[in-house]
């Protein structure tokens, strides 16, 4: 596995921004997340030796293909993270790893984007410790916090039988915002993401830190506000900017960690996951957001595996 590189780019968007902030955090190198469609276009600087780090479930993204063509031809190495086996971007690549997600049925991805997250994670993990950044002990439990996501992933579906409730009594919103600080902000992204592709209601994810720089202002008795709120480093901020929206007459809608009575009480609902480590908690805190989407879709009468003006794979630019 290459370590040495001074710079990783990663070519892709909701899954490499989470990249972004777990192979700081881990390895303590330069990241830079990419949309593919606009990495090329931009002459990045890529020098020999940097690792592009190729993102796509179907592994035929016309444009995560162009893009690391020509990463290729700087002499960067290409590591492809794909779920289809034998795919375009999984020739091309150097290495790379698939995310044996199994075959993804539905248009809007969701296994493929949990799993996407897991191998981030565990190439991160393995870097990091391989460079001494993170220490033995603290391997270890990240090891034992990801052998547990099958767990507590169960674990957030068998406690999720409000979900459906929820979905009847939003189905009917024009819009909604999704916030999350840290890890959980490329959670939010993917919230809104979801709700968009297989409910058809606009939806923005946004870093909740920027709340107040614009989008507090769409702020009213109508609008639902989905905070990613689960215990980390971030949570009393987090718990600040819902209290503004509260105060606001938003209505607040809330991942939380079991157990977390601050984050309930000031939330018109909840979608509570079992207690996990801030870096593997994604992979978890997604699953209520994904099947929010599902159940609102449904109860809109939409299409929810194929959604329209979608297509599988994006095979051109």
């Amino acid at each position: 596995m290459p370590t040495a590189s001074s710079w990783w780019h990663v070519v892709s968007w909701h899954a490499g921004l989470a990249a972004e902030y777990i192979f700081e955090e881990l390895c303590r190198i330069n990241v830079e997340v990419e949309y593919a469609s606009e990495f090329r276009y931009r002459n990045p600087v890529i020098n020999k030796g940097d690792v592009i780090i190729a993102i796509s479930q179907s592994g035929e993204t016309a444009d995560t293909l162009v893009a690391i063509e020509n990463a290729k031809e700087k002499g960067a190495i290409i590591l492809g993270v794909v779920n289809v086996v034998g795919s375009s971007i999984a020739r091309i690549s150097h290495a790379g790893a698939y995310t044996h997600a199994g075959p993804e049925i539905g248009v809007a991805s969701t296994k493929a984007f949990t799993a996407q997250l897991a191998v981030l994670t565990m190439i991160a993990l393995k870097i990091g410790y391989m460079k001494g950044t993170i220490s033995q002990e603290r391997y270890m439990h990240l090891l034992k916090e990801m052998e547990e996501v099958p767990e507590k992933v169960a674990w957030t579906l068998n406690h999720s039988s409000n979900i459906k409730a929820l979905a009847e009594k939003y189905k009917d919103a024009h819009d909604f915002l999704y916030l999350g600080r840290g890890y959980n902000f490329p959670v939010a992204l993917e919230g809104a993401l979801k709700l968009k592709e297989i409910s058809y209601i606009h939806a923005e994810g946004y870093p909740a830190a920027e709340m107040k720089h614009g989008p507090i202002a769409l702020v009213d008795e109508t609008l639902p506000v989905v905070f990613v709120a689960t215990k980390d480093a971030y949570h009393e901020k987090v718990v600040s900017n819902m209290q503004e929206i509260k105060a606001r007459k938003g209505k607040v809608i809330s991942v939380i960690t079991e157990g977390d009575t601050v984050s309930s009480s000031i939330s018109d609902d909840v979608m509570v996951i079992p207690e996990a480590d801030e870096i593997v908690a994604p992979m978890i805190s997604i699953v209520p957001l994904q099947l929010l989407s599902y159940y609102i879709g449904v109860a809109r009468g939409c299409d929810v595996d194929k959604p329209r003006n979608l297509a599988k794979s994006v095979t051109v630019e």
